[in-house]
């Protein structure tokens, strides 16, 4: 993976032209990073309502009005363009995968910007804390756990946690780095053994990759944003954009 883009400008660009796929931990560091939902207009409250209710899973960063493309948060950029990947799902199915919506833009599309995990990561590096995926060049392992979010309208479903294998040592310190970073999820929503919190298997996680867990290792779960994905499934959702698990809409904010 290339770990060259330090601008999140020169990502977002890059993103457009489709020369950029991978995921975006690791790149622009220091950079706010989002998590994305488009919906219809008419489902727009709802969601709102959720996020709301929800803020461990849905710290929102920007909600745009209906029909923007130049989110406030990265003037300039265009939300139907710049992110790696994105996802369709109709009727809580996946559908579609496409490197751009801009070509299926509707005028009462609404898009939320949700704070992502991967902001806290440039913390936690400089502290010296060792992250696995991003020196694989993997995408993030996530989750989906028995964790029931507070429903609103039409959505309902359980939280998804992204997670991270952490040194006994510095557990302390990677829940103390995440705490700065309340916009990004914050503190882990759990540590320690998974099948507490429902999941069955870390070596088969339901979206990212999968690392190994070493001996002097703890894993710390994370909400995540990829929340928002499986609770449209669960919820049937007639219609809904999301960005591709891991690859994100990177902010000119600073964390």
């Amino acid at each position: 993976m290339n770990h060259g883009y330090k601008e999140p400008g020169l990502l977002r660009q890059a993103a457009r032209e489709g020369r950029f796929k991978d995921a975006t931990a690791g790149h622009a560091p220091g950079y706010l990073q989002g998590n994305l939902m488009i919906v219809p207009k008419a489902h727009a409250y709802d969601f709102l309502l959720f996020c709301q209710r929800n803020p461990k899973s849905c710290p929102l960063i920007e909600v745009l009005n209906p029909g923007q493309l130049e989110p406030g948060s990265a003037p300039g950029s265009n939300i139907a363009t710049d992110i790696p990947g994105y996802r369709v799902y109709r009727n809580g199915e996946l559908a579609q995968e496409r490197d751009e919506v801009g070509s299926i833009w509707q005028d009462d599309f609404v898009s939320f910007v949700i704070g992502c995990s991967f902001s806290f990561e440039a913390a936690m590096l400089e502290a010296g804390i060792a992250l696995r995926h991003v020196t694989l060049g993997r995408n993030v392992s996530m989750y989906r756990t028995n964790i029931t979010c507070t429903p609103a309208g039409i959505f309902s479903g359980e939280m998804v946690v992204s997670m991270r294998p952490i040194k006994s040592s510095d557990v302390a310190k990677a829940v103390e780095i995440s705490a700065r970073f309340p916009i990004a999820h914050g503190i882990p929503v759990h540590i320690g053994n998974p099948k507490t919190i429902g999941i069955r298997d870390l070596a088969q996680p339901e979206y990212g990759d999968a690392v190994d867990i070493l001996d002097d290792e703890v894993p710390m779960f994370w909400a995540c944003g990829v929340t928002p994905q499986w609770v449209a499934q669960k919820s049937r959702l007639p219609f809904c954009i999301t960005h591709a698990p891991g690859k994100m809409f990177v902010t000119d904010l600073k964390g």
